[in-house]
């Protein structure tokens, strides 16, 4: 349905040690720390437990890593490198909060999705023919399951989240060159932020991304390249189009003149 988003930034918990920091993600491999600063403050933004406008103060963020200034610094200048955090406020009073949530925005994440997935499933096609029936299957097999879990009026919305999550994966990962994988998992996390906060209004179109799913797959089974770009496209566009609608009739969140100081990671900075 291009409802849900990477979720690979919301493995790290929000949970603190006993010290009241911020857990390190968990992770097999050595880690620095501008790496993990930055993958545990995008978390907590994609998952909307910073909200959108909230303050995110550089000596809150030192007092609950317990690290110093520069790997802080430098995690912060990439989550707003990437769009996650802004500079707002006049020359001298300048502070970072996490960005607004608006239609613009989130419309035109949306595309730039769909247009990264469009090329992935256009390679999807092209591949031979016994890897491409048996991603078809996999495809599939992920939507049939979304259809059920979409009638279950008891589902909770994550199990959508990871099924329409493992549905668009399925033919970008190990499909396309890491170029576009690598652009791929810097921008989809943008869309969960979305995703998250509108979720139940977002919800109620998922019948028809099931259908949109199915052509999807259905382009991909007969190695139509420029009929799987062109599915994979107008799905995201349409998703693109309702989130819109939908911003419209609720609201943006976090927009800058409505910003409230009083919740994030604060602190004097």
């Amino acid at each position: 349905m291009a409802l849900s988003v990477s979720r690979r930034g919301s493995e790290v918990k929000r949970t603190r040690a006993a010290t009241g920091r911020l857990a390190a993600p968990k992770n097999s491999e050595p880690i620095d720390n501008v790496t993990r600063v930055y993958h545990e403050l995008r978390a907590l933004i994609i998952s909307g437990q910073l909200p959108p406008g909230a303050r995110v103060a550089e000596r809150a963020v030192v007092a609950r890593t317990g690290l110093s200034r520069t790997p802080i610094r430098s995690a912060l200048h990439r989550l707003q490198q990437e769009g996650f955090v802004a500079s707002v406020g006049r020359a001298g009073d300048q502070r970072l909060i996490v960005t607004p949530l608006t239609r613009e925005d989130g419309r035109e994440v949306f595309l730039i999705v769909g247009h990264l997935e469009g090329l992935a499933a256009s390679e999807a096609a092209s591949l031979p023919g016994d890897r491409r029936r048996e991603l078809v299957r996999r495809l599939r097999d992920v939507n049939r399951q979304l259809a059920e879990a979409a009638r279950d009026k008891r589902v909770v919305p994550s199990r959508l989240f990871d099924l329409d999550l493992l549905f668009h994966q399925t033919y970008v990962e190990g499909v396309v060159g890491p170029r576009v994988v690598g652009l791929h998992r810097a921008i989809k996390p943008q869309s969960e932020r979305y995703a998250r906060l509108y979720v139940n209004v977002l919800l109620d179109e998922l019948p028809t991304s099931v259908k949109e799913h199915e052509g999807i797959a259905a382009a991909i089974a007969k190695g139509d390249k420029k009929g799987a770009q062109r599915a994979v496209e107008t799905n995201w566009y349409n998703a693109a189009e309702r989130l819109a609608d939908v911003i419209t009739e609720h609201g943006e969140r976090g927009i800058w003149h409505l910003w409230n100081g009083s919740s994030g990671l604060t602190g004097a900075s």
